[in-house]
Parts: structure tokens; C-alpha cells; sequence
């Protein structure tokens, strides 16, 4: 593990308390205002710097087919972004490191994996997008869905809107929360990181127009890697988060209403499975899938991408069984959502320091932050 943990330091083989607390700073503050812009828009200015030279090489390329050359283009510059993301993060780990103590960082890596998990700002951007959908004139509340949303918002009603909202908070689950923590996990900051700079590529060339159908190809098939593991853990700890619900409505107080708000049932894994499969992405379907069971309501559906008609497949229950979404159920998606990232967390981070001291058992103690 030495080779490992230099270049990717506070994983969980080697420290204990980064996940956890990451965690419940991104539950609990999201991603406020600082000093300082997001780290993940430096990587998205760095992506747009890289589709012009990109595509002139693709354009140089005489011995392909120009399909071909943008594909190799695309993969050059996503194991660029790649790179530098991963050098940068690395980099700022290794310079604190020479100030006096442990804490500089301490603190630099807590900020990465912080900065890294997006469940909790996305969270609270879908509260916000809610109310203006609920309250807001048509066009302002259509205004507000475009920005968690790729889809043609400007025909919509409320019913799609709140619909729409679902499937896009639902989907992230994977994308903000549970993919970026595995890698957390498995690599620490770095391995994050690396794997952010695939997500954002995808969500910025990731499309199937003809702008970007070829040149974003590798950043696409590159997500669907590294995100399928997670994608299917998302779903599992969805439902272990409806089991411990169920458990703590049975043995505290509070009330089943409180501890579990969703009313939906537990279909299955294989038939969250098939419903998965029938989405057009190898991933974004399993916690959609788990979501719409759980909240009992449909998400999927025929979609508008860029003025297309997608023909995707309806998700959870059947028609006679499901409830419409309206805004006690997106708020009580939200809570789900949340949860599942909060518990369904901490129950993988418990499962990866299981694995460890079984496969592990002889390595030196994890490093404490004092």
C-alpha cells in the first residue's frame, strides 16, 4: 500500500475520520460562499480551454475518419484534465505538508473531499428550484428548473416540473454523492478529484448532439466507468437507509412519519435492475429507480434533450399504484436523498474499514487529526 498511499494519501486504508466528517460538512453546509471560487469551476474553465486545441488536432489527424480523430482528441483531453486535476490536488497536499504540525494538512485534505461531495448543495438547490416552481410565474419557475436540468424546460407545466426535478435529483444521487465518496474511499483527495474531472467533462461535452456526439465521447463512456460501482451501491444503500428507518420508527419515538416520510415499498434489486435498464445511461437508472419505489412515483418517461424526443422507459411503480409528484413528495424525495447519502455513507465507510482490517491487519495505525 506504501506506492498507493503516497500517491493518493488519506484514503481510507491509511485515515479513519476524513469521510465522516466530510460527509456531515457537506449535510449540513453544502457548499456556502467562500473567498474563493469552487474548485470544480477551474476544472470546467481548464475543459473549455481544451476543446479548441482538441479539435484542431482532430483536425490534423488525416488517418482517421474525423469521428475518430475527435474521439481521440476528446480521450487526450480528458486524460489531461485528468492529470493536471490530480497533480494540483496532490501538489496542495504536499506543500502544507512542510509547514510546522500535522493540521495544515489535515485541513487541506478535509477541504478537497468537502469541496468534492456535492449531495448536500444539490440538496438545496432542488429546495430552492422546488419553491419557484410551487410559487413562481411560469416562466420565472421554468427559468429556475434550467438550471439543474439539460431538457427543454420552456413548454412545461408544473406537474413535468415537478416531475422533471425528481428524475434530475434522483439521478445525481450517483453523480454528487455516492460516486465521488467511493472514490473518496478507495483514493483519498486525489482519486476524487480525478474522478470529478471525468463527471464534469461529461456533464459539459457529454451530449449527443453534433457539437458534441464524438470529442465527448471518452468524458461519457469514462463517467459510465467509473460510476457503474457506485451507481449500484447508490441503490443498495438507498434501500438499507429505508431499513434502518423502518428499524428507528419501530424502536424511538419520533413517529414513523418523521423517521420515514416515503410511503413507497422496496420492489427488489432485480427489479430495480430491469427498470435501470431500460434508461439510455448504464447508471443514472438504479437510483432513480430506487427513488421513484421508495417515494412511490414514477420518474422517466419521454424526455426534450436540445429540441429531441427521447423515448425512455418509466421507472417504480405501475400507473394505478403511483402518486403524482407534488411538492410534499419532492420535499420528502429530498429528505431520501440526504439521508441515504448521510447513512448509506457511513455504512460504507464502515464497510470499507471492515475490509481493511481483514485485508489489512498488520498496517500501521490511521492517521488521527491531532
Amino acid at each position: 500500500m506504501t506506492v498507493w498511499t503516497t500517491l493518493f494519501p488519506f484514503s481510507v486504508w491509511e485515515c479513519w475520520w476524513l469521510v465522516p466528517t466530510a460527509l456531515i460538512m457537506d449535510a449540513l453546509l453544502g457548499d456556502p460562499p467562500l473567498p474563493w471560487r469552487h474548485p470544480v469551476c477551474f476544472v470546467g474553465g481548464l475543459l473549455q480551454r481544451l476543446e479548441s486545441p482538441a479539435r484542431r488536432l482532430a483536425s490534423r489527424t488525416p488517418l482517421l475518419s474525423p469521428q475518430a480523430a475527435l474521439r481521440v482528441a476528446g480521450m487526450l483531453a480528458v486524460l489531461l484534465l485528468v492529470l493536471v486535476t490530480g497533480l494540483v490536488v496532490r501538489l496542495s497536499l504536499a506543500a502544507v505538508a512542510f509547514l510546522p504540525g500535522d493540521f495544515p494538512q489535515f485541513l487541506m485534505a478535509l477541504y478537497w473531499a468537502w469541496a468534492g461531495l456535492a449531495l448536500g448543495s444539490l440538496v438545496r438547490t432542488g429546495a430552492t428550484v422546488r419553491f419557484r416552481v410551487e410559487n413562481f410565474p411560469l416562466p420565472a419557475a421554468r427559468e429556475a428548473l434550467s438550471w439543474l436540468v439539460s431538457r427543454d424546460t420552456s413548454v412545461m407545466d408544473r406537474p413535468l416540473m415537478r416531475k422533471t426535478l425528481a428524475d434530475t435529483l434522483s439521478e445525481n444521487f450517483t453523480d454528487a454523492g455516492i460516486a465521488p465518496l467511493f472514490w473518496l474511499l478507495v483514493g483519498g483527495p486525489v482519486a476524487l478529484w480525478c474522478y470529478k474531472a471525468v463527471s464534469t467533462t461529461d456533464s459539459m461535452w457529454g451530449y449527443l448532439t453534433p457539437r458534441w456526439r464524438w470529442l465527448g465521447w471518452a468524458g461519457a463512456r469514462g463517467d459510465d466507468l467509473l460510476a457503474f460501482l457506485p451507481a449500484r451501491l447508490g441503490a443498495v444503500l438507498l434501500y438499507l437507509t429505508d431499513i434502518c428507518a423502518r428499524a428507528a420508527a419501530r424502536i424511538l419515538p419520533f413517529g414513523a412519519a418523521t423517521l420515514r416520510p416515503w410511503d413507497g415499498r422496496w420492489p427488489g434489486l432485480s427489479r430495480i435492475r430491469r427498470d435501470a435498464a431500460g434508461m439510455p445511461s448504464p447508471n443514472s437508472g438504479w437510483s432513480m429507480a430506487a427513488c421513484a419505489w421508495l417515494c412511490r412515483a414514477r420518474q422517466g418517461g419521454p424526455s426534450v434533450y436540445f429540441g429531441e424526443l427521447v423515448h425512455k422507459e418509466w421507472l417504480g411503480p405501475p400507473e394505478a399504484e403511483a402518486a403524482p409528484w407534488d411538492e410534499a413528495r419532492l420535499t420528502v424525495l429530498n429528505r431520501l436523498l440526504l439521508r441515504g447519502m448521510l447513512a448509506g455513507g457511513l455504512i460504507l465507510w464502515a464497510a470499507a474499514l471492515l475490509a481493511r482490517g481483514l485485508f489489512f491487519p498488520s498496517s500501521s495505525i490511521f492517521l488521527f487529526p491531532f
